[in-house]
């Protein structure tokens, strides 16, 4: 797996999303939250995901842009070792529940820690 965040990568549809929501799980590690749904996609890839930052927390555009550039990136470099035993393709979507603006490293120990409960929450089925 590539260091790359390509199109068919990104989840999109707004179907997908909502039916994330309405029967996917969930775990968080605080700033963060995962949601995730196993499901099945066309292309042969381990995973679509999306990033959020809520509009409530962060008024300026400007500052939910760089926590989701932020969230973008951490994943884009850490996900082939996230992604590299899965058995199933997986949706997810990450969302950002803190009040602050976080710096990269911390993040980047956050994401870890999210995905590491993730593969232990996968591997209890």
């Amino acid at each position: 797996m590539s260091f790359t965040f390509n199109k068919k990568e990104k989840l999109k549809s707004k179907k997908l999303i909502e039916q994330l929501f309405a029967e996917g799980k969930s775990v968080s590690a605080y700033p963060l939250r995962l949601v995730f749904l196993p499901t099945t996609f066309e292309t042969n890839i381990p995973a679509q995901t999306g990033v959020s930052v809520s509009k409530r927390h962060f008024k300026l555009a400007v500052d939910r842009n760089r926590i989701k550039r932020l969230m973008r990136e951490v994943y884009r470099l850490n996900k082939a070792s996230y992604f590299n035993n899965l058995s199933q393709p997986y949706a997810f979507m990450i969302l950002y529940i803190g009040k602050d603006k976080p710096e990269y490293v911390k993040l980047e120990k956050r994401m870890t820690l999210l995905f590491e409960k993730f593969r232990s929450q996968v591997s209890e089925k």
